[in-house]
């Protein structure tokens, strides 16, 4: 799916995305991601959902904003409960979503201007 950006507001906005990538500011990744207004960590995730570990969303748990979207894959896939506890005692708020709507929640709160981060798994 296509999705248009405003080439406007210098932040990254996700400009695609299908089957195995995503594609933030119209450049194509094929792996998982964390993508925020301001950056881009190509470094995170697992390559599928049933990787994904309490390390990985450890390493979320120093982000700071108003909402953490996590993008499971082709479909929704809730965590297992203790693998969320970083986040909780981080009084971070976590939405879990396949990760196309993922990319299409992201966009509309960055338009908003809200802090959020998307936690992406592109299998």
């Amino acid at each position: 799916m296509k999705l248009n950006a405003d080439p406007r507001s210098g932040q990254n906005i996700v400009t695609g995305h299908g089957a195995g990538w995503v594609a933030i500011n119209g450049q194509r990744y094929e792996r998982s991601l964390l993508v925020r207004p301001d950056s881009i960590d190509t470094d995170w995730g697992p390559e599928r959902t049933e990787e994904l570990n309490g390390t990985h969303l450890a390493a979320l748990s120093t982000l700071r904003g108003n909402v953490l979207l996590l993008g499971t894959g082709n479909r929704q896939r809730f965590p297992a409960a203790p693998m969320l506890r970083p986040l909780i005692e981080a009084g971070i708020g976590l939405e879990v979503m396949d990760t196309g709507a993922a990319c299409r929640t992201y966009n509309v709160l960055v338009a908003e201007g809200r802090a959020v981060a998307a936690a992406l798994i592109v299998e």
